[in-house]
């Protein structure tokens, strides 16, 4: 399986960007990704922050 380009910590900061505004398609052409990627993260990681990350990954292990 392909690993990912960025970690949980930069995913949640890109998700944090756009809740203060910031066009999703701008934050997609800054950091070099595709909008369908952000959409999936905003599901996966939306409302998290790097705390309840570190949870989930001591549960999925």
């Amino acid at each position: 399986m392909k690993t990912s380009r960025y970690t949980e910590a930069q995913i949640i900061a890109i998700l944090r960007q756009a809740e203060g505004g910031v066009p999703v398609a701008e934050l997609c052409r800054e950091h070099g990704m595709s909008s369908a990627s952000f959409y999936k993260w905003r599901s996966k990681y939306g409302g998290m922050d790097a705390s309840l990350i570190s949870q989930m990954k001591a549960m999925k292990v």
